[in-house]
């Protein structure tokens, strides 16, 4: 089975989306993150299922409107591994520029 590797930089992504869900104290917060921790799961049995983007890097989706979020990461069939790189809200513009492998 594949197996999905976090950057260390998603601890920085994951409080930047759960920083305002505490703030307004939405009652749900933890119950999101475990649905973003599940979806990025399925890469395990489906590495290619998000949509292609530039430099060998793939988009997931998961959720939709104000639980909607983004993904991204790359897949090395290699040595089978997912790499997840980022995660943003589906609301924000771009993924944070620091931490990427070149």
């Amino acid at each position: 089975m594949t197996q999905i590797r976090l950057a260390p930089e998603m601890a920085e992504d994951f409080e930047r989306i759960l920083e305002p869900l505490q703030t307004h104290e939405v009652a749900d917060a933890d119950t999101r993150l475990d649905e973003i921790l599940d979806a990025i799961d399925v890469l395990e049995r489906h590495p290619l299922i998000g949509r292609p983007t530039v430099g060998g890097l793939h988009e997931l989706i998961i959720g939709r409107q104000s639980r909607g979020f983004v993904v991204l990461y790359r897949y090395l069939s290699a040595v089978d591994t997912v790499f997840v790189l980022a995660i943003r809200n589906q609301k924000e513009a771009g993924y944070r520029t620091t931490g990427f492998p070149d």
